[in-house]
């Protein structure tokens, strides 16, 4: 397969944990006789630096036409003060809604090599699979008006949470057509005892439900699921919410693997252009330290060969290779690793794992 992936290191850890992600990319490349073309731009706070834009119109162009995007992290102390006029985090909402990428994919399998990591008890782990389809171009994050003034000499802000039927649907949907393939329930999260916007985010995930008769969908309160996310994660299959909820829960399911560092993402859209990046932020605190754990960033390319490229064994066979590499005692510090890896020596352990397995 010939194709061309657009890497955004971004800034912080993302450099580093995408290097590790491109090592992988090359890797799988040479072992099926691939064909990546690896071109990188600038995002956020490096774009700002360089560009005085944190999306760089050259970036943007560049996205659309690749077939995957490979994105590290945005922000930092450097551009963190609230009155700035623009901000890292703008160059990645703004990437999202250009591309039209209305569908953040956040999986979540608890592996018993890292039980440990974790604060919950390994009885609660166990057997824990679980995908939150997050929507991603609506909301709070992208409703107006929003902004802040003066008024009778208070400052006040104002965000606006709006959805219509069809960006709600078509994001259940999707969250459908996962859970038919996996364990064929859906919980739909929202607050619908107290939002307008959730209560037609209920509506329309019912509606969506009678053309798939085989997945059962259930409806919770977004408190609820988030004390369900820790006391019984195993009930969950496909949970499907919006911007702002899947933000929040999927940051805290993080608790359940033991790092944030572990987890990958994909936002994608209903062709194959998506953009994968790790869950975790920019960590400006270890940046330069090659300290950070490069699993979210690893797991992410596994994602982009799955759902970009259409390469679903050399996916696996990545994830796979994760698993030995932990199996084998690879740890980074965010893992309890003692002594523990650097990035490099952690991508390095994947790499070394999945050489060892004859490709099919």
């Amino acid at each position: 397969m010939d194709a061309r992936i657009v890497v955004l290191p971004g800034d912080g850890i993302g450099p580093e944990v995408v290097a590790e992600g491109v090592r992988l990319l090359r890797a799988v490349a040479d072992r099926h006789g691939h064909h990546f073309v690896l071109e990188e731009h600038p995002i956020g706070g490096a774009a700002i630096a360089a560009a005085g834009s944190p999306l760089p119109e050259s970036t943007l162009h560049a996205c659309r036409t690749a077939a995957a995007v490979l994105l590290g992290a945005v922000g930092g102390p450097p551009w963190d003060d609230p009155n700035a006029p623009v901000r890292p985090e703008d160059g990645l909402l703004a990437l999202r809604r250009e591309l039209g990428l209305y569908a953040n994919l956040r999986p979540v399998k608890v592996l018993g090599e890292l039980m440990e990591g974790s604060p919950l008890r390994p009885e609660r782990l166990q057997g824990v699979d679980l995908l939150i389809v997050r929507e991603l171009t609506g909301g709070l994050y992208f409703g107006q008006p929003r902004g802040r003034e003066v008024v009778d000499g208070q400052r006040t802000a104002v965000d606006t949470l709006k959805y219509s039927e069809e960006e709600i649907r078509r994001v259940v949907q999707l969250a459908f057509e996962f859970a038919a393939q996996r364990r064929k329930l859906v919980t739909s999260v929202d607050k619908a005892n107290v939002l307008e916007s959730s209560r037609l985010w209920r509506q329309v995930a019912q509606e969506v439900s009678t053309s798939f008769p085989g997945v059962r969908l259930e409806h919770q309160l977004v408190d609820a699921a988030a004390m369900r996310l820790v006391s019984n994660p195993r009930a969950f299959d496909v949970i499907v919410t919006e911007n702002l909820f899947g933000d929040i829960l999927s940051d805290e399911a993080s608790v359940l693997v033991g790092s944030l560092g572990m987890l990958p993402s994909a936002s994608i859209r209903a062709d194959a252009l998506g953009v994968y990046e790790p869950v975790h932020g920019s960590a400006p605190d270890i940046a330069g330290q090659g300290i950070a754990n490069p699993l979210g960033a690893i797991l992410s390319v596994s994602m982009l060969l799955r759902h970009s490229l259409g390469l679903e064994q050399e996916a696996a066979e990545v994830e796979l290779a994760v698993e030995a590499a932990l199996a084998g005692g690879a740890r980074t510090v965010d893992l309890g690793g003692a002594p523990a890896l650097t990035t490099a020596q952690m991508g390095e352990a994947v790499v070394s794992r999945l050489a060892t397995r004859a490709p099919a």
